[in-house]
């Protein structure tokens, strides 16, 4: 009749009493990595060849696995930042206003490892023209001086002051804003896309705040913007990403870099942009009215790289209730 055995719950049949040592050779299965238990007790591995397995016996047989098997999914490629054709290595853009001085803001600037810094065009105080002047502490040869347009509320004024930021120092490369009003600092879309067309037929390579309207970054970009640069939340109130949803759908539709600029408060907001996929991020107050901006700016730097490789290795779907961690099928 031969002997009848339960394993792991399946009944097999053998001809003649086996011992665990040979049952484990029949069943192709390597002693040293699994555990036997007969009848509710564990068998030590030094017995497997003495114990013999009776009829009736009920075996469990266990081993080490992992937490069950993910889908897989293709890896998002990690493409290097390039704007306007050059390629930069930090994901980081710092500003320079609101710190208690230049010497201060150069530090942050090391600390954060950026490469590019937001540079405001002003008058120059002719009644001490002997001030501390930026060029002095952040060379401009060494990082991207990033000129923008804040406090301009139409066209042709940030277009004026483009032109004499080229000329003052060279650059094409651009921020531009043109902001709607005075309290929410918002952009005011119509004259941003005017101006970015004027910008754009003088040579510039304009880099365009923006509110985080997916169709009207997708008109700057088909205007020919180098980046586009969606708001998270107003200007200096270091809300965070108010919009994600909106966000995602700018950075899934553009061929262009997406940065997400104002509002990014503290390391968490910067690496939360990150994880959705943006190319940078911008920070000014964040950093600067932190308690401590150089610290400040390093914590920038790493939420930043977090990010960034939070986003290339796709975070797990988000599930309404509990999913175990170890698979249920073959639980003893």
């Amino acid at each position: 009749m031969g002997l009848r055995v339960t394993i792991n719950g399946e009944e097999r049949r053998f001809d003649a009493p086996v011992t665990v040592q040979a049952l484990l050779g029949q069943l192709g299965l390597p002693p040293a990595k699994i555990a036997v238990e007969r009848n509710l007790e564990i068998v030590p591995r030094s017995r497997y060849d003495k114990v013999v397995v009776a009829d009736g016996d009920r075996l469990e047989i266990v081993h080490f696995i992992g937490g069950g098997n993910a889908p897989v999914a293709p890896p998002i490629e990690d493409k290097p930042l390039v704007i306007a054709g050059k390629t930069y290595h930090s994901r980081l853009i710092i500003g320079t206003g609101k710190y208690k001085s230049y010497e201060q803001n150069a530090r942050a600037l090391e600390a954060s490892g950026a490469e590019i810094v937001t540079v405001a065009v002003r008058r120059v105080n002719l009644t001490d023209p002997s001030q501390p002047k930026l060029v002095d502490f952040i060379d401009p040869k060494k990082v991207t001086y990033l000129p923008n347009t804040a406090g301009c509320f139409t066209g042709e004024d940030a277009v004026r002051t483009l032109r004499l930021a080229r000329d003052a120092g060279g650059w094409s490369l651009v921020k531009l804003e043109v902001l709607g009003d005075r309290k929410t600092l918002y952009p005011d879309m119509l004259e941003t896309l005017r101006a970015a067309e004027m910008l754009i037929k003088d040579d510039f390579q304009v880099m365009v705040y923006c509110n985080d309207d997916p169709l009207m970054a997708k008109r700057l970009e088909d205007l020919g913007a180098a980046a586009i640069m969606p708001l998270a939340s107003p200007i200096g109130s270091g809300l965070g990403i108010q919009s994600p949803i909106n966000i995602r759908l700018i950075i899934e539709e553009a061929k262009v870099p997406v940065i997400v600029d104002a509002g990014i408060g503290t390391a968490s907001d910067a690496a939360v942009a990150m994880e959705l996929g943006c190319d940078a991020v911008i920070s000014n107050t964040g950093i600067a009215e932190a308690k401590d901006p150089v610290l400040m700016a390093r914590a920038m730097k790493h939420a930043v790289e977090a990010g960034r490789l939070a986003y290339l290795a796709g975070r797990m779907a988000k599930k309404r209730y509990a999913d175990p961690s170890s698979p249920l099928a073959g639980l003893i």
